[in-house]
């Protein structure tokens, strides 16, 4: 996009705090029946034994346990620049791009109504 510098606009961050659940992994030890099977020999003579046995293994979990505080972003950073005679298009004059931090250094550094250039990101600001 090219046209007039008009204005540039910065707006900073804004964080808030905030609370969510905290969880954190509770194990427990647990026993559980495994049934074995053991076959021998071929045919008619084929015999299979079956028998269980109980095994300990751990059981895990994620439980709630009270909250944590953590930071939250209401808004992000933004770099917004206004552009003037925008391609003999009144319609874009006065409209707010948002555009990378180098674009609006390049812009910033710029005098009133100079010729600047940049691929904006997003509109409004």
């Amino acid at each position: 996009m090219t046209g007039l510098r008009d204005s540039v606009r910065h707006l900073a961050r804004q964080t808030t705090k905030a609370t969510r659940p905290h969880t954190v992994t509770k194990c427990s030890s647990a026993t559980k029946k495994v049934r074995h099977k053991s076959s021998s020999g071929s045919g008619s003579k084929k015999k299979t034994r079956t028998w269980t046995t109980t095994e300990q293994y751990r059981k895990c979990s994620k439980v709630r346990s009270g909250t944590e505080t953590y930071t939250r972003i209401v808004r992000a950073e933004r770099w917004c620049v206004s552009l003037d005679d925008v391609g003999g298009n009144t319609a874009k004059d006065d409209v707010w791009y948002q555009v990378t931090r180098a674009a609006y250094d390049e812009a910033r550094i710029a005098d009133e109504h100079a010729r600047v250039e940049f691929t904006p990101t997003g509109t409004g600001c």
